[in-house]
């Protein structure tokens, strides 16, 4: 990344989705899950709004570690990451499985190896939300960026089952 310094920390707004985003490939993508068909541990993402305390939902992609579980933000600060952030929990849901859990966010100087391994996995998010910064790439440029995404680590967990 050739960008100066002091481009690198100013914070950026948070990239909305395109109109087939929400119209076609979040609907269709939810539909799937719902029936079970997880691409690459996505899931359906249900967090309280904060205002309304109304359930909103959203394909997420799950990035689970060994060290644990963990939902990254590639688009920033989001409504769902203000959200969970202000509620402190979720559910997780896939085909006919909802998971309840509570979750904390993350400081920035933790966020390097959990983004290196999310843009390992989901590639395309590299050039579409990291700005092209790529897997490989040194500490000190995602640590430069790390503020703009926020990252949480799945804490308590409890599994039910649909009908």
């Amino acid at each position: 990344m050739n960008l100066p310094p002091t481009e690198m920390i100013r914070p950026l707004p948070r990239k909305t989705p395109s109109w087939l985003t929400d119209h076609v490939v979040n609907p269709t993508t939810k539909f799937l899950i719902r029936r079970g068909f997880s691409l690459r541990g996505a899931r359906i993402l249900s967090v309280r709004g904060r205002a309304t305390g109304e359930w909103r939902s959203i394909p997420v992609n799950l990035l689970e570690t060994e060290y644990g579980s963990y939902l990254v933000a590639p688009r920033g600060n989001t409504e769902w990451s203000r959200d969970l952030r202000h509620s402190g929990s979720g559910r997780l849901i896939s085909g006919n499985q909802i998971i309840e859990f509570s979750a904390e966010e993350i400081a920035d100087s933790a966020k390097p190896e959990l983004f290196r391994t999310y843009l390992a996995l989901w590639k395309g998010a590299s050039d579409r939300f990291f700005n092209g910064i790529r897997p490989d790439a040194p500490d000190s440029q995602f640590l430069a960026v790390a503020a703009r995404y926020p990252v949480f680590r799945i804490l308590e967990k409890r599994s039910n089952r649909r009908v």
